[in-house]
């Protein structure tokens, strides 16, 4: 058998590579070996672990703090499924800001067709104000538009969009997503804020419904 001999310094130039390779089989193989979840009447299976998760969020923090130093940002986080994105992305936030919560009511416009949503709990001024817009995931794009219109009309001088997800393929609208920690396919997920008929916002992991 021919033997294959590498020179000190090309191991050590391969070797980061060898160790990223074996990390991805060691991520592969716990994928592999996850069990599915049950949530009411449907499988879940692991598609996104808590380490990727948290890398990815950190990612954004770090670029967050470098583009709007010294602007004074307001974060403002969409009850309910950012919360826990907006719990660890201000974790890597390090310049002075600050965050408020608010939640997208549903109400039936008398002119109009379909649900038209409408902010509540913003007791915070925007007038002139440096907006960072922190969501779960932008799909459609159809709820964020309404949310960057309603804070135009409301005076913020500047907003940004800050999501944990998005979903490329189901975008409907022509919107501006600043800050994306990650592009997922248009598929039904659970977990780490995201829910299925109110269950799975605790779990740590995203989780992908299994087809029936």
């Amino acid at each position: 058998m021919r033997q294959i001999t590498f020179s000190n310094g090309c191991f050590f130039v391969l070797l980061p590579k060898i160790f990223r390779y074996c990390q991805r089989i060691f991520q592969l193989n716990i994928l592999l070996h996850m069990p599915n979840i049950q949530i009411k009447d449907k499988q879940f299976s692991l598609s996104i672990p808590e380490e990727q998760i948290q890398k990815a969020v950190k990612e954004v923090g770090l670029a967050i703090n470098k583009d709007l130093a010294g602007t004074n940002p307001l974060f403002i986080c969409v009850l309910n499924g950012a919360f826990m994105f907006a719990g660890d992305l201000m974790k890597t936030i390090n310049i002075p800001c600050e965050i408020t919560f608010v939640k997208l009511s549903s109400y039936e416009g008398l002119y109009t067709s379909g649900s038209v949503k409408e902010i509540i709990g913003l007791n915070e001024s925007v007038v002139g104000r440096n907006v960072v817009v922190v969501e779960d995931i932008v799909d459609t794009g159809i709820t964020m538009e309404r949310i960057l219109n309603s804070l135009k009309a409301k005076g913020a001088s500047d907003i940004h969009v800050a999501t944990f997800l998005q979903k490329p393929d189901a975008l409907q609208r022509d919107i501006q997503v600043d800050y994306v920690a990650m592009k997922i396919p248009n598929d039904f997920i659970v977990g780490y804020g995201l829910d299925y008929d109110g269950y799975g916002r605790n779990l740590k992991d995203i989780y992908t419904v299994v087809p029936e």
